[in-house]
């Protein structure tokens, strides 16, 4: 049913169909109103049976659901930014055990200074610890990726994190279509885990495992988000069957196949890269996307063949690694191999700057031209400026609050 709606209360209702059993839960913005939402539900009783838990801690939620997995129970709790920080030992914990726990990541700017808008630096920060990680490019996919989450993490009993945009997408108000719950009973059927805590068949889960099987267990958690670059697409598939349009998957392939340059990115920021290089191809620029959905597992074989023709690649990033360059770069530079492909990062967004359709021109108009390395508007005067006072004085003060003084904004 189409319906205009907010981004976090899409979730909360095809997050309510998919019948969790246990969320728990700690306010952070901007992911507040998906759980606000949920715990309505469960207070007047249209979601039940399910339990809502007020933790005091993003860790505590965590921990929450570490326990209600563990125990048999369809569990989901959701997060941003300083509040994935503060959970990330459970985090870890969770992807350690093989527990089927779905978190809606509302991706934010990780401080200091303090920044409440969107970047990617938290999820980012957690792409090592485990967890399948998917992005969504609109309020529709967030949705639909959600109903496709539980169904891939209880399939190979691995917990998978579902990124959205904060605010950009999280809070924006536009035409969703939500499946029914007939639709989602016949596309996710009832919890069924692969390990449960039982008293009368009594195991230890977590356990002390010294050297003799670490390495075996850890190749094991390898060998499903290697399984998952399989499950993935064919849940994209049944998905798509069943609802009735494409959605998930790994990789989402736009004006690619004659492309010379081909632009990577994930997230909301694709629509208006989509649309830059739509105004590229008027203008004779053979220039194609691709847009990853799925972080981790990161699709090797389909960046290699989607973009291994290219004549350059331009990866756009919401965050990047401090004293490396792109994060994501990396990846792609690792799938392409020995590929002849120069790579290009564009660090852009950060923080919740808008990046416009001038901005990309500025580098994809000539993208032969670029660094190895380009910070998209970055304001190089006040940069100057601040570096001027550090060789002038040691005691030259925050630099956050000196810039912010240089712009009047203290």
């Amino acid at each position: 049913m189409l319906r205009q709606i907010e981004g976090s209360r899409a979730v909360a209702e095809v997050t309510a169909l998919c019948r969790p059993e246990v969320i728990c839960a700690y306010p952070i913005s901007p992911q507040t109103h998906i759980v606000e939402a949920l715990s309505g539900m469960v207070k007047r009783g249209t979601l039940a049976p399910c339990e809502f838990v007020n933790v005091e801690s993003e860790f505590a939620a965590m921990s929450v659901a570490i326990g209600a997995s563990a125990a048999g129970a369809r569990a989901y709790t959701a997060t941003a930014s300083q509040g994935l920080l503060y959970m990330s030992e459970a985090v870890h914990n969770a992807a350690g055990l093989g527990l089927p726990i779905v978190m809606t990541v509302a991706n934010r700017a990780i401080g200091a200074p303090i920044n409440i808008w969107n970047d990617h630096s938290d999820a980012m920060s957690q792409r090592d610890s485990g967890w399948i990680q998917l992005y969504a490019q609109t309020n529709q996919e967030a949705a639909d990726l959600h109903v496709q989450a539980f169904r891939i993490a209880e399939e190979l009993s691995v917990p998978v994190m579902v990124c959205m945009d904060g605010f950009v997408l999280t809070h924006a108000v536009e035409e969703v279509d939500l499946p029914t719950q007939e639709q989602v009973d016949a596309f996710l059927p009832p919890y069924e885990p692969r390990q449960v805590l039982d008293p009368a068949d009594p195991v230890s889960i977590g356990a002390m495992v010294g050297p003799e099987a670490f390495t075996e267990v850890r190749y094991l958690a390898h060998l499903k988000q290697m399984q998952a670059l399989d499950v993935i697409p064919d849940v994209a598939g049944r998905f798509a069957e069943i609802f009735g349009r494409s959605s998930g998957g790994l990789v989402h392939p736009y004006r690619t196949e004659d492309a010379e340059t081909i632009v990577i990115a994930l997230g909301s920021v694709l629509g208006t890269i989509c649309d830059t290089v739509d105004e590229l191809r008027e203008t004779g620029t053979r220039a194609g996307v691709l847009g990853i959905t799925s972080l981790r597992p990161f699709p090797s074989d389909a960046i290699r063949a989607l973009a291994g023709h290219a004549r350059r690649i331009v990866v756009v990033e919401r965050a990047f690694s401090l004293g490396l360059g792109g994060i994501v770069s990396a990846d792609v530079r690792a799938a392409l191999g020995t590929t002849p492909v120069p790579c290009h990062t564009v660090i852009a967004g950060l923080g919740g700057r808008a990046v416009t359709k001038q901005s990309l021109h500025s580098v994809l108009d000539d993208p032969g031209a670029l660094e190895p390395l380009t910070f998209l508007d970055l304001n190089r005067s006040l940069v100057d400026r601040e570096l001027a006072r550090m060789a002038a004085a040691r005691r030259s003060g925050p630099h956050a609050e000196n810039m912010l003084a240089d712009l009047g904004r203290r």
